[in-house]
């Protein structure tokens, strides 16, 4: 059978960012435990985000802890699939931005950016979302 790749985002928390980006005044407290989550990137999109508490479809990827990072919007990125087994991300017009692979300035919201299996997709004021890819027989993927 050929193989194809499976996308994985495992969510953690990472006190580098939150180091980097907590401003001097800022009340918000780093986790003391924050289990690491591990999700598949299945469909044509996965929306990452919180649930809203009044309900509704809430986003394949739901951040809504405990505990819960105060940074990340409802609907905060998209990944959205492309050719060759590829994915995109979109920041989706989040009130605090998206950020890559360590860098200080957010992307630009709306924009698809393309990303690589090993990239790191910073939100809110510790969230980090660090994505692989492996290949595996389409018999055996999950």
């Amino acid at each position: 059978m050929p193989s194809e790749s499976v996308w994985i985002a495992t969510i953690s928390a990472d006190r580098g960012y939150f180091d980097t980006m907590r401003s001097e005044d800022d009340e918000i407290e780093f986790p003391a435990h924050y289990p690491e989550r591990a999700f598949v990137l299945r469909g044509a999109q996965v929306r990452v985000g919180r649930r809203r508490a009044a309900g509704g479809a809430g986003p394949e990827i739901d951040l809504t802890g405990p505990p819960q990072d105060p940074g990340i919007s409802h609907v905060h990125v998209l990944f959205l699939a492309q050719a060759e087994n590829s994915w995109a991300l979109i920041d989706l017009g989040s009130t605090n931005g998206t950020r890559v692979n360590g860098g200080t300035d957010p992307i630009a919201q709306g924009t698809p950016v393309a990303i690589t299996s090993g990239d790191r997709i910073h939100l809110g004021a510790w969230t980090t979302l660090t994505l692989t890819s492996s290949k595996q027989n389409r018999d055996n993927a999950s």
